[in-house]
């Protein structure tokens, strides 16, 4: 797995550890702005393309329910 310095994965990231969790989503909204977005973390890289799809799919359906 490449290494991602983005804060917002080293976030997930760090949940992962904190929490025993291999693959985490993190969807953040500010309904103010009427933004979305997500990071996604997978321990493996195999894992990360999961995590990656699941978010995909999470941030359409939002995305949809919002507007």
């Amino acid at each position: 797995m490449a290494w991602n310095p983005d804060p917002k994965v080293a976030a997930a990231r760090e949940f992962g550890r904190k929490f025993g969790k291999d693959v985490v989503v993190i969807l953040s909204l500010n309904t103010a702005q009427g933004t979305i977005e997500y990071a996604s973390y997978g321990e493996t890289k195999g894992l990360c393309s999961t995590a990656r799809k699941l978010a995909d799919v999470a941030f359409e359906d939002v995305m949809r329910e919002w507007q």
